[in-house]
């Protein structure tokens, strides 16, 4: 029997993954951010009744499996996978907004949100500390995907995935302190407020600890090796490991994982990897990062269904605009100290500070006769409907309007001439062509072509020009040569070795030279 629903559990599973798939690839081939896509099919496929999906939604929407697999399963996956690309140079140069943002203005977010709801919403104490902790931690994986495909600085998206990275622990924190420890502290009064501060920083000290050891550990021991498979599963052990024991002993598990993590990939990446165990590893947690995201998404939009919204939308509506003025007043009050940002970049943070599945999962792992659960359920899922669709589908307008994307100088006039000599060289051809098809003398066609590679002519030579005026053009297309010569290298050894010319050992020694190169050439870049 066991066996069976086991077996019954992976057929839900292998359909849950070929649905997130087909959604994200559909999504990406428009050029529309997945999360968003994957939501509102989520939500579609929970509010239709389609047969054939009902063991699927009884299945996903069980408290317990999606609380397990978010925070367990998938977490831990994410947050490894963001911190272990991270370089912490740009974490460090970006510090100070990074710190602002995801200690003083989640506190600050915190606060507000606690309090408000209090007077505003009638929530008990933990109860409402519990909603502002859950409404604290911030999803960037949408505005991210955006962030990429419009271009924007660099340093914003930093800014944007490092505040992630550190808020999500400490929203996990507050919540945990606001749902088992908050009254009692409460009842101390001063002193209690005292004994609160103090597990705050016991907790994420510790995970500071976990994480910062196993990092190093596992960053030397990937010293002694030289077999990507083995080093992406020591990665694997890393972020799960650091995860389950920060918990177990009471730490942040992750701050754990985010440390570990940075430490592998800034650290151990330096001193114990090979150039081709990096690129692997680094396409490996693509991978995980891309299917755990896929399935999440549309878990939450399956998952947003089940809530009951009746005779409460005055009560959302006031938790909504609770929230908006929450991060409004996080964002903009810790960016005053940081004078050099932006205007137009704080308006992205503070539009861009997304809710997602944490937010969601913190909220069902609540204990059921916990005072004021629904009512935090119905406001903290609205909100995240809200939040993933019309915050997530306007950030992209937003930042358009707001200008903040990066401008590569001398990119649109070299796009020009592209255009214009791709023109030329296919009108050129076009005539040849009909030449051939309609026995068209040269005479007929010499002007006409000669008029065209004049044309041709003139454009090379304002390439030339432009290269001289922006070098940094020229290394960027340098650099797109470079590359896809590698990728044709590459194709070429795999041909070779299926056609028996060159052993094994051969290709394999000549593949890892050339991933070295594109390694290389990517850290260029």
């Amino acid at each position: 029997m066991e066996h069976l629903d086991l077996h019954h559990i992976f057929q839900l599973g292998l359909i849950l993954v070929m649905i997130a798939a087909g959604i994200t690839a559909v999504a990406k081939k428009f050029k529309q951010p997945y999360p968003i896509a994957l939501v509102i099919v989520g939500a579609f496929i929970g509010l239709v009744n389609i047969p054939v999906l009902k063991p699927l939604k009884q299945f996903i929407t069980e408290g317990e499996v999606f609380n397990f697999v978010i925070i367990t399963l998938f977490l831990p996956a994410l947050l490894g996978e963001a911190a272990l690309k991270l370089p912490i140079n740009h974490l460090v140069e970006n510090k100070k907004p990074i710190i602002l943002l995801a200690f003083g203005g989640t506190f600050l977010s915190f606060i507000v949100v606690g309090f408000s709801s209090m007077w505003l919403l009638s929530f008990s104490i933990p109860a409402a500390f519990v909603f502002a902790a859950v409404m604290s931690a911030t999803d960037p994986v949408s505005v991210l995907s955006i962030f990429k495909s419009v271009g924007v600085e660099k340093r914003l998206s930093t800014v944007i995935e490092g505040e992630s990275l550190f808020n999500d622990g400490l929203a996990v924190v507050l919540f945990n302190i606001s749902a088992f420890s908050l009254l009692a502290y409460a009842d101390l009064g001063l002193e209690g407020a005292g004994y609160g501060l103090l597990e705050f920083i016991k907790v994420i000290a510790l995970g500071l600890m976990v994480g910062g050891v196993l990092g190093f550990g596992i960053s030397r021991l990937t010293r002694y090796f030289d077999d990507y498979p083995l080093e992406i599963i020591f990665s694997i052990i890393l972020f799960y490991g650091a995860f389950l024991l920060a918990e177990a002993i009471g730490a942040s598990g992750v701050i754990a994982v985010v440390v570990g993590a940075l430490v592998l990939g800034n650290y151990g990446t330096k001193i114990g990897m090979s150039p081709a165990t990096k690129l692997n590893i680094s396409n490996f947690w693509d991978v995980a990062a891309l299917l755990a995201n896929s399935l999440v998404f549309l878990m939450v939009g399956l998952e947003i269904t089940r809530i009951n919204v009746a005779d409460k939308w005055g009560m959302i509506f006031l938790a909504l605009l609770i929230v908006l003025i929450a991060r409004s007043a996080a964002v903009y009050i810790s960016l005053l100290f940081v004078p050099k940002i932006p205007a137009a970049w704080k308006h992205t943070l503070n539009w861009g500070g997304l809710k997602g599945s944490l937010s969601i999962a913190l909220v069902l792992s609540l204990p059921r006769d916990f005072s004021g659960r629904e009512e935090i359920l119905v406001m903290a899922f609205s909100i995240v409907l809200f939040s993933l669709i019309v915050q997530g589908l306007s950030i992209k307008p937003l930042i358009k309007w707001l200008g903040v994307t990066k401008k590569e100088t001398g990119n649109e006039e070299y796009e020009r001439l592209i255009a214009k000599g791709h023109e030329y060289e296919t009108a050129i051809n076009e005539i040849q062509k009909m030449k051939k098809k309609l026995f068209i003398t040269g005479a007929v066609t010499k002007e006409v072509i000669k008029k065209y590679e004049t044309s041709l002519e003139t454009l090379r030579v304002e390439v030339e020009q432009l290269f001289n005026e922006y070098p940094e053009l020229k290394t960027k297309q340098q650099s797109i040569l470079k590359k896809y010569s590698l990728y044709a290298q590459y194709d070429a050894i795999n041909q070779l070795v299926k056609d028996d010319i060159i052993s094994n050992d051969v290709a394999e020694r000549e593949h890892d030279l050339i991933t070295n190169e594109l390694v290389e050439l990517e850290d260029e870049e």
